[in-house]
């Protein structure tokens, strides 16, 4: 017998292709990278406004206390020792409208006190980024000429505004200041004198009138500090003098909006 044929097969021969699922996450990972492109192009333009406001929202976000009353999206910053429940957020400038409103109800305490003894027109005030300033200026209310001891108006004047000063945990500096006067003695007698007058002024707010000592600091600037710029009576008054200056406690990112704020307030 004859072998019998085989039979051809038609079938098409099987295709092979390559696995593209890694084309999935590939395109997933270039879209990311565009997105982040697009972010960091976003912010090459750095808008001071908007800066502020995500430096208060991350400071808020990443504060020692955690706060649910705070507005982050307002960038809104709140101390963590004010933060309670009852507590609302101020922004800075509305902390540094509200250390004015306490510096000038000092001021005004101040001035009541002044007024009762007939001693406001010897003393004038000054509100700015370090605190309240009352200077203690005349030719020879507070001191005399090369002298350090205190007088017996600069006495009444300092019994009239250590009651206010009583009561306020408020840091002072005490800063006396010397005229410079041609052909004196020299610089060394300025900042004795100047020291002097500042020490003598914290002793009788410590020992008179009951200051805390803690709370209190002489320093001696000498002629360094003038406000009078000439060698006239009346200049030479202005520099014989000691400012005592309640030292603001807020930050500086408060206290250096206070002259703004007071010039918007026309004071």
């Amino acid at each position: 017998m004859s072998a019998r044929p085989r039979k051809r097969s038609f079938a098409k021969p099987t295709e092979h292709h390559p696995d593209e699922r890694w084309m999935a996450s590939y395109m997933d990972m270039v879209t990311v990278l565009m997105c982040m492109f697009i972010v960091l192009y976003a912010m090459s333009t750095v808008d001071k406004t908007k800066f502020e406001i995500l430096k208060n929202s991350l400071a808020t976000g990443f504060g020692v206390t955690a706060t649910t009353t705070v507005d982050t999206a307002m960038g809104v910053v709140v101390p963590p020792d004010k933060v309670s429940g009852k507590e609302k957020a101020f922004t800075d400038l509305q902390l540094a409208e509200k250390e004015v409103d306490k510096l000038t109800a000092l001021r005004e305490k101040m001035k009541a006190n002044l007024k009762a003894k007939g001693l406001v027109s010897a003393v004038s005030f000054t509100i700015d980024e370090r605190g309240l300033t009352v200077r203690l200026v005349s030719s020879e209310t507070f001191f005399s000429p090369d002298d350090a001891q205190l007088t017996g108006e600069s006495i009444q004047v300092l019994n009239a505004i250590a009651p206010v000063l009583s009561t306020i945990k408020l840091d002072v500096s005490v800063e006396g200041n010397a005229a410079l006067i041609p052909d004196s003695g020299g610089d060394p007698l300025y900042w004795e004198i100047s020291a002097s007058r500042a020490t003598n002024v914290v002793r009788h707010l410590i020992e008179v009138d009951g200051i805390a000592a803690r709370r209190m600091a002489a320093v001696g600037f000498g002629a360094a500090r003038p406000v009078g710029k000439t060698n006239s009576p009346a200049d030479l008054a202005k520099n014989r003098r000691v400012d005592i200056v309640v030292l603001s406690d807020q930050a500086e990112t408060i206290r250096s909006l206070i002259p703004q704020v007071m010039k918007a307030r026309g004071q």
